[in-house]
Formats: structure tokens, sequence, C-alpha cells
């Protein structure tokens, strides 16, 4: 019986690789924001979510040292057994204030709080209403909630709509959307999405993981930026791995539902809290991101500058850190890769599943670290390449 598993699951492993879908760990000797090292060689990196070059801050890393020394390595246990750190109320104090939220919760990844958002907030006689582009984390977390699920076409309001006006008297909708998406780099109109919601009694739950820090007014995120109040929200989710530069993530919300996910979500419940180094690190990170709207502005001008540089390639449209250049067949988007590492940029190849068949990608990500030579280098090879 054993043998008889694992030959399907290499039979498995051989078919995705036939069809060029099989990936490949890569082993990195350094990361230093737009650069990075792999093999022996230095390469541009524009594969990297530190949007805001917080990731190697020296403020950061000291933070993260003295957080070390004063409060140890790890938090040795679940929150609700061996406690919270003093670093850890200090984070939720601040997230709060930031964002204009009354209680906000810590989970070790923006899986675990998507997942914790949607399994523990969906009951069953909820339907969740996702965009077709909703990260997995969100449609894993829908697919096994006890609520019903539907899916609207992407950033579609016509379709939001429609779903909203033909759920069942006995059902309770509630929406869920993405700030920033992660392989397109658009947004939703959230505005727009909030009335339909109000118009319906439907709760809006958001993921900003690419929004946060990227964003609105001291990088308080998409909806700030569209000027929609972090109240207006029943829920929102991001983390702090991508603009923020360390890792490990949020929900916040009222008081209320934060409440109930204190006594009711597993992931929080039944997980190791954060290492509360980590937690002084993205405090310190939070604060430049907050205090430095210099990063913000540089990393307008790269989109600016690589947009007006690509603007004969086959773009997405996005005006946020992430580009995408859809080349269709897998094959194609990993021969470009290839190419491109050869001449000393580092842009991987997306492909199915993690996007929809037909639509392997490039997906490049700026920063405020790359230099106006860096972007034009990437889009003469670029040009090359696809």
């Amino acid at each position: 019986m054993a043998l008889t598993r694992l030959a399907r699951l290499q039979q498995a492993l051989n078919e995705r690789a036939a069809r060029q879908l099989l990936r490949q760990p890569v082993t990195v000797e350094r990361y230093h924001g737009r650069l990075i090292t792999a093999g022996g060689k230095q390469y541009l990196n524009f594969s990297g979510n530190d949007y805001l070059g917080l990731a190697q801050d020296p403020e950061v890393l000291q933070a993260y040292a003295a957080g070390a020394t004063e409060y140890g390595a790890g938090s040795s246990g679940s929150p609700l057994v061996t406690g919270q750190h003093k670093v850890h109320q200090q984070l939720t104090d601040t997230l709060c204030e930031w964002l204009g939220q009354e209680r906000a919760l810590l989970f070790s990844s923006g899986f675990a709080a998507n997942q914790a958002m949607l399994l523990t907030l969906a009951e069953k006689s909820d339907v969740l209403l996702l965009d077709k582009l909703s990260h997995a984390s969100l449609i894993d977390a829908a697919m096994h909630s006890q609520a019903g699920f539907k899916r609207f076409a992407h950033n579609d309001l016509t379709a939001l709509g429609q779903l909203l006006q033909q759920t069942p008297a006995s059902q309770h909708a509630m929406v869920v959307t993405e700030g920033v998406f992660s392989m397109d780099g658009d947004s939703p109109d959230l505005t727009a999405i909030l009335s339909l919601c109000k118009q319906y009694d439907a709760p809006l739950l958001l993921d900003d993981a690419h929004g946060l820090g990227v964003l609105g007014p001291e990088g308080r995120g998409t909806a700030a930026a569209q000027g929609v109040a972090g109240v207006e929200l029943f829920c929102q989710m991001a983390n702090f791995g991508k603009a923020l530069g360390v890792g490990g993530a949020f929900v916040a919300a009222s008081k209320t539902v934060i409440d109930y996910l204190e006594q009711f979500a597993r992931h929080y419940i039944y997980s190791t809290a954060l290492s509360p180094a980590l937690c002084a690190a993205v405090l310190k990170s939070i604060a430049l991101c907050r205090g430095q709207q210099w990063r913000r502005d540089k990393l307008q001008q790269n989109i600016a500058l690589f947009r007006q540089l690509a603007a004969d390639l086959p773009l997405l449209v996005s005006t946020t850190p992430i580009q995408g250049v859809v080349l269709g067949s897998s094959e194609r988007a990993l021969a470009a890769s290839a190419q491109l590492k050869q001449t000393g940029i580092w842009l991987s190849a997306i492909r199915p599943p993690t996007v929809p068949a037909g639509s392997a990608r490039l997906r490049i990500t700026l920063s405020s670290q790359h230099t106006e030579q860096d972007i034009s280098m990437l889009v003469q090879h670029l040009r090359q390449a696809v």
C-alpha cells in the first residue's frame, strides 16, 4: 500500500514537471533589498515584496536584536496559555491607532490570518462571495468553511450586485476582496463595493496584504487611500512580511469581532505567539513607514518610470508595485525568466495554479530601493526576452 501511494505521488510530480509547472526551490546566499545573491552570482531583484526597503533597514535590524535581548527570541507558547509579552500589546495598540480600529489580533502568517478570519466568522447560514482572483488562503478557507461559497468575476461590481441580489433570505452574504491583488497588482473600487454591501446588509472583509504600507496616508492601506474608514470594514487583514519587511500578520476590527476571534479562532488559540523580537522589529518598521513618506514617493516615481519605459510591453493595468507581463504559456514564461537571469536580473515566472491557465507571466515587483538605472536595464532586457 505504501509503495502504491508513493508511486501515485511520484506520478503527480512527473505530470507537473511535464507541464512545466514544477516549482524548484532556490537557496539564496544573501538578500539585500534590490540585490540578491544565489549560486555565487549577484542579481538585480525584481521578485521580492519588500516594497519600501525596510527588510534591511539598520533601525529595523537593531530593533530586532534589541527585542531579542530584552524579551528573548521566542514567545514559548500560545498567548492564551503562556500569556503575551508587553511588546505584543504595544504592537496591537499601534495597529489600532494607525488604522482606526478598536482591536487587533496577531497571527503567524497572512495565510493563517485569512483562514482564521473566514473559517471563524462565517456561519452555516452565510454565503461567502469572493472575487475570482482572491488569494489561495481565502479560497481554501471558503471551501472548507461551513458557509456557502460563490465567486464573482474579478472586480466586477455588476456581477457582485447580482450575487447579492440572488442571495436567498435564508442566507446572509459576506463579501471578501483584496486591496491589491497579488498577481495582477490592481485594486477594487472599495467605495462602490461598500455601497453595495450596505444596500444588502452584507459585511465587507478585506485582505490588504499588498496595500498596507504602500497606499494611503502614512501607508494605512487601500481603504484609507480610497477614503474608506477602517471602522466601515467588518474585518481587515494584512501582514508584516510585505511592505513592512518583517513577518507575521494581523486581523483588525471592532472589539466584538476580535473578542470573538480570540475565543474561537483555532489558528490563534492553538499557535505559539509571534516572536517578541519580531514584534519589536515590526513596531520600528511601522514607525519608519508612517514617518518616512519619501519611501512611498520614491516607490511611486519608480512605478511611473517603469510604466513609461515599458509602455510598448504587454503590461497589466496597475499603479502599484506589482506589474504583470502576461506571456500565456508556462514554457514562454520560464524561457523569459531564464533569459533574464543570464543578464543578471532575478525575475521569477508565475505559472498555474498560482494564476489561471493560459496566463503564465512575469510578475515584476518594484521597490523604493531600485534606481532609475535598474529600471532602465530591466525594461531593456524585458524587450529582448518577451
